[in-house]
């Protein structure tokens, strides 16, 4: 079962504090979690003005982003690059240092 308050509260924190998102979302593309990073971009939706919002600036489907962050979600790079781009985010590549 979702805990709302929880997501309520993630979106506040992430609009007061949006550095703190980007610390996050680069934790968990390290660990390497697909299902944490879903949970944090739907939370992050929140705080970057909705779905209806975000999906318009990343010119997705209001029904195709909620798809694509669901528990289910599988993002293409395409879609996770457009939902970035209109957070005002993006990826990038980071060489990682040998052991």
């Amino acid at each position: 079962m979702k805990d709302r308050a929880h997501d309520e509260a993630m979106a506040e924190l992430f609009k007061q504090d949006p550095a703190y998102a980007v610390e996050l979302l680069n934790g968990i593309l390290e660990d390497g979690e697909q299902g944490e990073l879903l949970v944090a971009l739907r939370q992050m939706t929140k705080a970057f003005g909705g779905v209806q919002d975000v999906a318009e600036k990343a010119n997705l489907n209001p029904t195709q982003l909620y798809r694509t962050l669901s528990a289910e979600g599988n993002p293409e790079l395409r879609s996770l690059s457009a939902i970035l781009k209109a957070m005002g985010l993006r990826l990038a590549v980071q060489r990682v240092q040998a052991a």
